[in-house]
């Protein structure tokens, strides 16, 4: 009989101390060993190769049952809210053609065609496109996808994904819709609605932040310092195309502004590292002059614009690149994160959908081609179809990333629904027609019988439960996840397979290629 203690005896310090047991019979059920590690809060400390290795004992501590039903709610919250705004779930096939375009494949051999394989989906994208021109006009599941990629904090083999589409609907449409999930989610496990969530451009977000998934929790924004710099004789500065800073503030981050040569010189060494031809760095004395071995270098007028332009004081730090203007930001950003940047999950939840990513990335090294920024089926911004064959890293994409405290959750984009504009985005990838049908024949060919226009996102649940449960990896909030170098110490997979299995599947090992 479990029973509330007597006045007087209740142990606060323990979960059980409100209750006692009084006459009871015992019987074991089953003799147990004493678990490898114990099973509370110490086994923190233990090696995860070890917590993993016995997950099944890691899974009953305190921690990880919280963290999967935070896992729970949060994909609970998430279907409620999709099915409330018409939203049906359809399950999409986890066998499919290859397409290496995107990330590396999982792939799996035909028994029944030697030679032929399977891939494993990373991502339902193309199916839930098809389910667009079939007339489901509006898609969701929580899908399971599959990449080949290097294992880190926030990524897995298998990771899953809110995966959603709709038919016939703009940008603005797909935003409120995934944002009204997110938001459900958040509220399922914190119990306080989010603030509304922010919109910037690429653009904006590059400018000032100098990354592409925000940190809007801190300022240390960038300070376009170009004006200051127009008739410069400083060599370092003369000819920049995009001369930037950053001025750290001894109110804001006075360990930071304190910086030491020896603190200082490594953060320029950081810089070099990150691409930078150098780092400037200039600290504000109490009249407003500037200790830096460069200020020799500048004029007067200079010297005061920039403590204008920076709205530095005394005790502040003034960190500034000079390069071309992506390069320039890049390293920037990544000093302002260096500096400024909390845990993921500490502070409030600043969530920012940032819009009008570029349509490519670049040129290939190889081929002179364009690289695509999401994937080649991003509908290019319609004011910019001119510029498409002439100067395509000018396009721009109706494409969307959704960041939270400078984690990215997910991507989406309006899609390209019209046959021959697929087609043009594919030539200009140097995908010719004869290969364009060969690898996505069965997803061009439906086109041809009436594609609405239509667009969709997907972001990735593991991240958000991690953020909402307080974690920095992804693996705390995943039942059974593999280490970071890919492999499960439970079951010890991945595992060799014996000779008869490879000789079914018409498939023979060879040797790893010899290192240069």
């Amino acid at each position: 009989v479990v029973r509330a203690r007597p006045e007087g005896t209740v142990n606060e310090g323990i979960a059980t101390g409100g209750v006692e047991v009084g006459e009871c019979t015992v019987e074991v059920l089953n003799i147990a060993e004493p678990p490898p590690f114990p099973v509370d809060a110490r086994a923190d400390d233990v090696d995860e190769a070890v917590r993993l290795k016995y997950r099944y004992i890691d899974i009953r501590r305190e921690r990880m049952q919280k963290n999967l039903r935070v896992r729970a709610a949060v994909n609970s919250a998430i279907r409620r809210e999709m099915e409330k705004n018409g939203f049906l779930e359809v399950e999409t096939p986890f066998l499919m053609p290859s397409t290496p375009e995107g990330a590396r494949e999982f792939l799996v051999p035909s028994r029944k065609e030697p030679g032929s394989f399977f891939a494993l989906p990373q991502s339902p994208q193309l199916w839930k496109q098809l389910l667009m021109v079939s007339g489901i006009d509006r898609y969701y599941q929580i899908a399971r996808c599959l990449r080949d990629e290097d294992l880190r904090a926030d990524r897995q083999y298998e990771f899953m994904q809110l995966d959603a589409e709709m038919s016939f609907v703009t940008q603005d449409d797909v935003l409120e819709y995934i944002g009204r999930a997110v938001v459900a989610a958040a509220e399922a496990v914190t119990g306080t609605r989010p603030p509304e969530i922010e919109r910037i451009t690429w653009r904006e977000a590059m400018e000032r932040f100098g990354v592409d998934k925000p940190d809007l929790r801190f300022g240390l924004e960038l300070i376009e310092l170009t004006p200051v710099f127009e008739s410069t004789e400083f060599k370092a500065f003369a000819g920049a195309a995009s001369i930037k800073g950053l001025c750290v503030r001894a109110s804001e981050y006075p360990e930071a502004a304190a910086y030491g040569r020896n603190k200082l010189d490594a953060l320029t060494d950081r810089a070099k590292k990150l691409g930078a031809k150098g780092l400037v760095w200039m600290k504000v004395g109490p009249a407003g002059e500037l200790d830096s071995p460069v200020a020799k270098f500048l004029t007067d007028a200079e010297r005061s614009a920039l403590l204008s332009a920076t709205g530095a004081g005394e005790g502040d730090l003034i960190l500034i690149v000079a390069d071309e203007w992506m390069n320039t930001v890049e390293v920037l950003g990544q000093l302002r994160n260096d500096i400024g940047r909390p845990p993921v999950y500490e502070g409030p939840y600043r969530y920012v959908w940032v819009t009008e990513f570029p349509l490519f990335i670049g040129l290939d090294k190889t081929t002179g081609k364009p690289i695509p920024g999401h994937h080649p089926f991003c509908h290019p911004h319609p004011d910019d179809l001119e510029l498409f064959e002439t100067e395509p890293l000018k396009v721009r994409a109706l494409a969307y990333d959704l960041v939270l405290n400078g984690w990215e959750l997910g991507s989406g984009s309006i899609r390209i629904h019209e046959p021959e504009l697929q087609r043009r985005v594919f030539n200009n990838l140097g995908i010719t027609d004869e290969e364009a049908d060969r690898k996505f024949g069965f997803f061009l060919q439906p086109f041809k019988y009436g594609a609405p226009p239509h667009g969709g996102f997907a972001f990735g649940t593991d991240r958000l439960t991690a953020i909402l449960a307080g974690e920095e990896n992804i693996r705390e909030v995943i039942a059974f996840p593999k280490t970071q170098s890919g492999s499960d110490p439970m079951t010890n997979a991945p595992t060799p397979v014996d000779a008869a299995h490879l000789a079914e599947l018409g498939l023979r090992i060879l040797p790893p290629p010899a290192s240069s």
